[in-house]
């Protein structure tokens, strides 16, 4: 059920995302005919006509989900995603900003006066303009600081002091908290005051007079106490609790393993600054899927797929020097057995086979030891054991998958010793795609790298280069005269 109602809602969006097309497409078709057919009355019937398509997309969009918006901009061309852009409301334009990408945020921003881009800031709350603040010109931040409350500014000072991944920079300053000393009944009043209470409310924090975090009252617990108790009485006083300064990582594993909505923030001395909530922590854990898939690939960045040629070689460029460089290496590496190739031309055809197998073994170790270093689960003794057990696991395929292949090679070329030696290559090539599928990421985790960035670039050159070097140098002893 869960899945159809996921289903209708993308298909719904992308209906939208149709009639906006078709809205705009029509206002340059229209607009092409009335070019095309001058008349003294020709400005004012093109004016006409652009307000009319105007009213009409304005209208779809004021209907829509500012998420769904944010994915309307970001499937659009520039010129369209402007010309849509300039027709939310002013008021929606913060929280859109929140939701869109970071490619396609910059280019928003870049078509935004600076009174736009401060209105549109004071519309959010502190922790999300500190989410923006990043891509925001310097001039715009010091005119936001100007025109905020003193919390707030204090607030969003203290939101944009923590690192991109410390739980301080997913915190959520919106709290409701009580004294440990009045009744229930009192905290019930002190609740109904409330317009609206912030989103994922599933419990209240208890602080004493300092702000110091006592404990939490979980909803349910005060719907079904007695309201004459004290909330001291009835509070939990052993609840997960998240500092400041902890990796955002260690607050992810926290929600996770006990399926929190929320959990209070503390400073060193145990003051309550603000709370961490569920959907911080699904938008954070997708902005590092994000990032560590498209760190494989070689991307520094989110690129926006309608980015100029010049904004997507600049994003590309550095891997792809990278893999420019190992190529090489892999060819001067053949190009040292070029005699043996040209004197058995079996091997030209079997060495890609020995490399492509341990490119994927190692991506295997990689993708593996990189989720391991991800949830904590990696400390130095247990990377020696796992060590030696992808070793061994690396033996045991290569015997298995490298006997294989030196059957097929067998039945190919009629050669037991090129059968062998396709074995015995493809079992040294696993173990050291195994080696180098623990090291890489590990040795980059100590040096505070991540570990997920270029790694299955590198274990693919060293396979490549590694493999043709045993594979061949194994022919060149072993088969040759």
């Amino acid at each position: 059920m869960i899945q159809a109602i996921e289903r209708k809602q993308i298909e719904d969006v992308q209906q939208d995302l149709q009639s906006v097309q078709a809205l705009l497409e029509r206002q340059r078709l229209v607009q092409s005919l009335v070019e095309r057919q001058p008349g003294p009355n020709q400005s004012m019937v093109e004016t006409l006509v652009h307000k009319q398509h105007e009213v009409e997309l304005r209208a779809k969009l004021d209907s829509m989900h500012s998420a769904d918006v944010a994915y309307i901009l970001e499937a659009l061309p520039l010129e369209d995603r402007l010309a849509v852009w300039d027709l939310v409301k002013a008021e929606r334009d913060g929280e859109i900003l929140l939701e869109v990408s970071d490619a396609v945020r910059e280019s928003l921003i870049r078509d935004m006066e600076r009174t736009e881009l401060v209105a549109a800031a004071e519309t959010l709350d502190a922790d999300e303009i500190a989410d923006l603040a990043p891509d925001l010109p310097q001039g715009v931040i010091e005119d936001i600081f100007r025109a905020l409350p003193v919390e707030e500014r204090e607030q969003l000072r203290a939101a944009m002091s923590y690192p991109e991944n410390a739980v301080g920079a997913l915190m959520d300053f919106d709290v409701v908290s009580v004294r440990a000393d009045v009744s229930l009944e009192v905290a019930t009043r002190y609740l109904r005051r409330f317009d609206d209470l912030p989103d994922h409310t599933d419990q209240i924090f208890v602080v004493d007079r300092d702000e110091k975090l006592k404990g939490v009252l979980p909803l349910a617990k005060l719907i079904v106490s007695d309201l004459d108790r004290d909330v001291g009485d009835v509070m939990v006083t052993e609840s997960i609790t998240l500092h400041a300064d902890d990796d955002a990582d260690e607050a992810v594993q926290a929600f996770e393993r006990y399926d929190l909505v929320s959990a209070p923030v503390i400073d060193q001395a145990g003051r309550l600054l603000g709370r961490v909530t569920v959907d911080a922590i699904v938008d954070f854990i997708r902005d590092k899927s994000d990032s560590d898939a498209l760190a494989q690939g070689g991307l520094r960045e989110s690129e926006d797929i309608f980015a100029s040629v010049w904004g997507s070689i600049r994003n590309r460029w550095q891997w792809l020097a990278v893999n420019l460089v190992t190529a090489f290496i892999a060819s001067r590496v053949i190009g040292a057995f070029e005699g043996a190739i040209s004197e058995l031309v079996a091997l030209a055809a079997l060495m890609p086979i020995v490399a492509g197998i341990g490119g994927n073994s190692g991506n295997q170790t990689i993708t593996m030891i990189v989720r391991a270093l991800a949830l904590g689960e990696l400390s130095p003794d247990l990377a020696r054991k796992l060590f030696t057990k992808e070793i061994s696991v690396a033996i045991i395929n290569g015997v298995i998958w490298g006997g294989i292949l030196g059957v097929i090679a067998w039945l190919l070329y009629r050669s037991v010793p090129l059968g062998l030696v396709m074995t015995a290559a493809m079992a040294l090539n696993l173990v050291l795609a195994a080696v180098m599928g623990v090291l890489i990421p590990v040795t980059m985790a100590r040096l505070g790298r991540d570990p997920a960035i270029g790694s299955s670039v590198m274990i693919t050159a060293v396979t490549d280069s590694g493999g043709f070097f045993i594979f061949l140098g194994l022919a060149s002893i072993f088969l040759l005269k």
